[in-house]
């Protein structure tokens, strides 16, 4: 139902827009046949865990599809993570950007080494090379550079950074499988990569992770330490933990690597209705993709310019998420403002303009398989409808939160304080 009056924005107590709430990262599903045929494989197999043959299976056609040597499939991104880090023997402090979900900086604090946060390219949202090298001291071991959005990070400036320093590189890859830079597939660069499937992300196994290398030795160190240190039955040489796949999973994502065209497919038909039904709206800027590199379009990434909309990135999603679109500010408030590092650092922010600036104005909508074209039209409308009529919802929200200070004259007529 189209909003033609502003007091049937769902904000001000009018009908919902949709019934179910539209999310941001609504998991995408298999083929259900495809799936429960894997799952009864492996029930019948009674081979649950300890790296079966559908993590191999899946671990193989995933190393194939990156063209990378190595992939090892784990229980998650974030234990990914923090075994990758450990395997590549990170201490002290690590530069990484803040424009990043919080366990980029939590895998490393969490082992005891200080993430340095660092400012982005106001471009690509991913680390400026150029601000790097102040921040670099005697301690500094490492780089994690992360691609946001499902698009690349600078590779070869932050390459470039960690060879002339003696530094290890990490890339957090969480955003990025099926995508391209320069016509290589993420999961080569650096001197690993790391994959989150996460049932959020565009291509999941329920929950999973895996690091990628082409470094035989890191990839061995990884896999022991993986799996407790074991080497054979009982024979265990390096300290280790437990972040292996489950056969569960693996048949999830074996299953999901069928339908990754399909999934694609969606997401870019879903990115182009945004990116034609936008284009007209004063004051919003979708990021786009570069459609010369491979592209999994997970994300619908906005721009919001206060300037024109009047009405501020905060105050367009309360009044989505009225309407049940449940818009996110990825990430905000951005790492370096939430704890722990928001005491330990509490000046970060000034070596962070650009973190800052875009923190406070980036909105992601709804996409994926679960959003057809005809809510992303509705979606779009609304939003037109609502910057269309800017200041006028402004003054409405100002009385409408604080009836004491403020009377709003709405197309309605007179907001009295009892309406409220």
């Amino acid at each position: 139902m189209a909003k033609k009056r502003i007091t049937d924005l769902a904000y001000f107590g009018g009908m919902k827009l949709f019934e179910n709430p539209l999310h941001v990262g609504a998991p995408n599903l298999p083929d259900r046949q495809r799936l429960m045929q894997q799952i009864d494989s492996l029930l019948t197999s009674r081979r649950l865990t300890n790296r079966g043959p559908m993590v191999r299976e899946l671990e193989q056609r995933i190393a194939e599809f990156t063209g990378v040597k190595h992939c090892i499939a784990m229980c998650n991104g974030t234990i990914a993570l923090e075994i990758a880090i450990r395997a590549l023997g990170m201490q002290g402090e690590v530069i990484i950007p803040s424009m990043t979900f919080i366990a980029t900086a939590h895998a490393l604090q969490w082992q005891e080494i200080t993430p340095v946060f660092a400012d982005i390219h106001p471009q690509s949202a991913t680390l400026d090379a150029r601000k790097i090298e102040r921040l670099i001291t005697p301690r500094t071991t490492g780089i994690i550079g992360v691609h946001l959005w499902g698009r690349s990070s600078d590779t070869h400036g932050l390459q470039a950074i960690a060879d002339k320093h003696g530094l290890k590189l990490l890339f957090d890859a969480a955003h990025a499988f099926g995508v391209s830079h320069e016509g290589k597939m993420i999961g080569g660069f650096g001197d690993a990569e790391v994959l989150s499937f996460h049932a959020t992300k565009f291509f999941n196994t329920f929950e999973g992770g895996a690091v990628l290398t082409n470094n035989d030795e890191l990839a061995e160190k990884i896999r022991l330490m993986q799996n407790f240190g074991f080497s054979g039955r009982d024979n265990v040489i390096y300290i280790g933990t437990n972040g292996k796949m489950s056969e569960i999973s693996a048949a999830m994502g074996l299953a999901s690597l069928e339908s990754l065209p399909r999934f694609v497919e969606h997401n870019r038909n879903n990115y182009h209705t945004y990116l034609d039904r936008l284009q007209n709206i004063q004051g919003i800027d979708v990021f786009e993709y570069n459609e010369k590199e491979k592209n999994n379009y997970q994300y619908i990434v906005l721009k919001i310019d206060e300037s024109k909309t009047v009405l501020n990135r905060d105050e367009l999603a309360d009044l989505l998420s009225a309407e049940r679109i449940l818009a996110r500010r990825y990430f905000y408030p951005g790492c370096h403002r939430m704890e722990p590092y928001r005491s330990y650092f509490p000046n970060a922010g000034l070596l962070l303009p650009e973190t800052e600036r875009l923190l406070d104005c980036v909105l992601t909508l709804p996409t994926g398989t679960s959003v057809s074209k005809a809510e992303i039209t509705t979606i779009c409308e609304l939003l037109h409808f609502i910057v269309s009529n800017g200041r006028e919802i402004k003054q409405k929200i100002r009385a409408w939160d604080y009836p004491e200070n403020f009377t709003a004259v709405t197309s309605g007529g007179m907001l009295s304080k009892g309406e409220h």
